[in-house]
């Protein structure tokens, strides 16, 4: 089996599994949240995509990407990274305008998607990854893109909800018993 092969058959079984996981665990238990409380559980998988960073690191050590959109890539999933940073402190705040900058993020997100798609395919990248990079396009890619799918379920699901009460800053309490 060479590389290419291998990274299509890893994508695609991570996507499974991680439909099935949203399907069978994920699904259910934000159906329970309060919509604001959903939504953020689902957007903090998108402050990880700092790890874009990584890029900088493979090609240096031979991933054959042009600097264009290795700049492309960094750029997109950073602003990805603050959209998400921002969305959720303004879910758990409550305010009215967090809905409109989850779309926003749903928005870069695919538009970034589409771009990193569009440069992999121009400069024939599919299959050369390696390492962390290959980490990335094979495992965390497609948590983003079910986590993507499962939070525009819960924005058109839930349409029109309320976002609720406010998010408890009380400290946890640990108990320690003998």
């Amino acid at each position: 089996m060479n590389l290419k092969i291998a990274t299509a058959l890893t994508q695609a079984l991570s996507l499974i599994v991680c439909v099935m996981i949203a399907r069978w665990y994920v699904g259910p238990w934000l159906r329970k949240q309060e919509r604001a409380d959903a939504l953020i559980a689902l957007l903090w998988v998108h402050v990880f995509r700092y790890v874009a960073l990584q890029v900088y690191s493979a090609q240096q050590a031979g991933f054959p990407i042009s600097d264009a959109a290795r700049d492309r890539i960094v750029y997109g999933d950073m602003a990805g990274m603050l959209l998400a940073i921002i969305a959720i402190s303004a879910l758990r705040i409550r305010a009215n305008w967090s809905i409109p900058l989850v779309w926003l993020l749903i928005a870069e997100t695919l538009i970034d998607t589409v771009t990193n798609i569009a440069d992999g395919i121009h400069e024939q990248l599919f299959g050369v990854a390696n390492n962390v990079t290959w980490m990335v396009v094979t495992f965390y890619v497609p948590i983003l893109m079910v986590t993507l799918g499962l939070t525009i379920w819960q924005l058109y699901s839930r349409n029109g909800e309320a976002l609720e009460g406010s998010v408890s800053s009380a400290p946890i309490e640990l108990r320690i018993t003998s």
